[in-house]
């Protein structure tokens, strides 16, 4: 397998694989789908096998107001027959490895359980949206002690 930056020629397999990834949700295909199309900000990179998109990740910007805060992270996906093999693990340390993301704050909405291994941790500030006392609501190098909302692109209200 290999792990590589999406490149616009992949965008259409990267789209399949996140439709078979969250079944009857075109949210994080649409999501994905917008931001690239809108011309966002976001480091996105596909794991490879026999030339099919078996995993996807992305970061988008996260923001204090309209100020670039850190970047979150989302979506994280997995082929479903290639689930519970590692390869989600493999891709989230491959991205935690670029420079990009290892000069960032990052922000995940996720199972504790999968993200802590990385180093997210739990945080009270900033305080994610939609989320009750920032259940589920993580990060990496978050020496943040204002309290404010966490912003998300407006790619990220399509739908809800």
């Amino acid at each position: 397998m290999k792990i590589r930056k999406l490149t616009p020629d992949a965008h259409d397999k990267a789209s399949a694989l996140l439709k078979q990834a969250f079944p009857g949700s075109h949210y994080e295909e649409q999501l994905v789908r917008n931001l690239h199309k809108n011309n966002k900000t976001i480091y996105d990179w596909v794991c490879i096998h026999t030339n099919k998109v078996v995993a996807y990740i992305a970061f988008s910007n996260a923001y204090n107001g309209a100020e670039v805060c850190g970047l979150h992270l989302a979506p994280l996906a997995v082929k479903p027959e290639f689930q519970h093999q590692g390869i989600g693990s493999e891709l989230v340390n491959f991205a935690l490895r670029q420079s990009i993301i290892q000069r960032s704050t990052l922000y995940v909405s996720g199972k504790p359980e999968f993200y802590t291994k990385f180093g997210f941790q739990s945080c009270a500030t900033p305080v994610c949206p939609g989320t009750k006392n920032n259940k589920n609501f993580l990060s990496i190098r978050n020496d943040c002690s204002v309290q404010f909302t966490v912003g998300y692109e407006p790619e990220f209200a399509i739908g809800v």
